[in-house]
């Protein structure tokens, strides 16, 4: 396909409630959206690497003065017939996986849209639905906590991730166990702990977590490691795995259980699919995390979650969960307790309802041929 422009937004979502981790507080998610344009075609992806470089080196400004600046001048006007030449477009740029990402999101969904062929169909999944769980971020007490736990069991969520960190922790734990023996939680550390923190994860053990989530530096590799060897429960690695090679060496090494894939910290789909298959081959069953990105990030990543080594529920939010209005129409839903349905039209259904587009944007560039 040859791209004639790309239109980038720089977004702000208020979150319903704060979004409280180890690493700080959100209180709203920037985000940035793209649109390819083709001829007739067009395709929208998102990227999400949130305000501050907290989560990731990257932010959500920086990504949206990279794409307008140097990576979109590289791709429009150029013909580009698969997603691995759209990368190649952008290879020189060090690391920035969730810039490229938001180029290489919408050349897929534009890539199916021309194909005519949900997105989930090209990427070799064949799921009318998927399973997704609910997540819930500090909170101001426990209760509140063990409330919102019980209404997502009642909605028919297969399971709860809860952020941990120091002063909501194992008493904490201690709570929600309490309250719920034989309900699946795992815990995300959001890379907040160290191999001195060893004596604390034994602790965690008694728990019967699924896993716990990055406990240890967003870099690491060597240090989760050590530390599975010495904990019973499964190590799932987020942060740490930031494209196909990081996967080798976490293979290598035996640093974790589980992975965590989010399509915008490795770089795309390309890169996403091929961890996938490095997991499946590896017998490292995988999840698709997300970045509280709108119902047009939240799109993809249900058609990702169709493939068969995603066997742990995905963190996939309807509306109503993270913003009390999304950013794109149609909504997510749930299509059962639990789940939500994949796309049943070319591409993905999500796209930016243009009123609230104009009320979130925060800044806005245009990219076209140069004459």
């Amino acid at each position: 396909m040859k791209i004639d422009r790309v239109e980038i937004y720089l977004v702000r979502m208020p979150l319903i409630y704060p979004w409280r981790t180890a690493y700080g507080e959100d209180a709203s998610i920037d985000s940035v959206l793209v649109k390819l344009c083709s001829g007739d075609e067009y395709a929208w992806g998102e990227t999400t690497p949130l305000k501050a470089p907290f989560y990731s080196p990257e932010w959500s400004a920086g990504a949206f003065q990279l794409i307008s600046e140097q990576m979109a001048p590289r791709v429009v006007g150029q013909d580009i017939p698969d997603s691995a030449d759209l990368l190649s477009k952008v290879a020189a740029f060090k690391g920035n996986a969730f810039a490229k990402s938001g180029l290489e999101l919408a050349w897929w969904v534009m890539d199916a849209k021309m194909k005519r062929k949900p997105l989930h169909e090209l990427l070799g999944g064949t799921k009318a639905e998927i399973a997704v769980g609910a997540d819930f971020g500090v909170q101001d007490t426990v209760k509140i906590l063990l409330t919102k736990i019980q209404g997502a069991i009642d909605q028919g969520y297969p399971r709860v991730k809860l952020k941990f960190r120091r002063g909501w922790d194992l008493d904490m734990l201690k709570q929600v166990r309490d309250a719920f023996p034989d309900y699946t939680f795992h815990i995300d550390c959001n890379a907040a702990f160290t191999l001195a923190d060893t004596e604390l994860f034994k602790k965690v053990d008694r728990f019967e977590l699924a896993m716990i989530e990055q406990p240890l530096d967003h870099a690491d590799l060597l240090d989760h490691a050590e530390l599975q060897k010495q904990i019973g429960t499964p190590i799932c690695l987020d942060e740490s795995i930031t494209g196909p090679r990081a996967m080798a060496d976490a293979i290598k090494l035996r640093s974790c259980r589980f992975v965590n894939i989010k399509a915008g910290r490795v770089g795309g789909l390309t890169n996403a699919t091929r961890i996938h298959d490095m997991c499946r081959e590896a017998g490292i069953p995988c999840w698709v995390g997300g970045m509280l990105e709108s119902g047009i990030g939240s799109g993809i990543s249900i058609e990702l979650a169709t493939l068969s080594n995603f066997t742990y529920p995905a963190d996939v939010f309807p509306v109503g969960v993270l913003y009390r209005t999304d950013l794109a129409l149609p909504e997510v839903v749930l299509s059962s307790p639990g789940k939500v349905a994949t796309s049943t039209v070319p591409g993905v259904p999500y796209e930016p309802d243009p009123e609230m587009l104009a009320r979130c944007t925060i800044a806005h560039a245009s990219v076209e041929p140069q004459s």
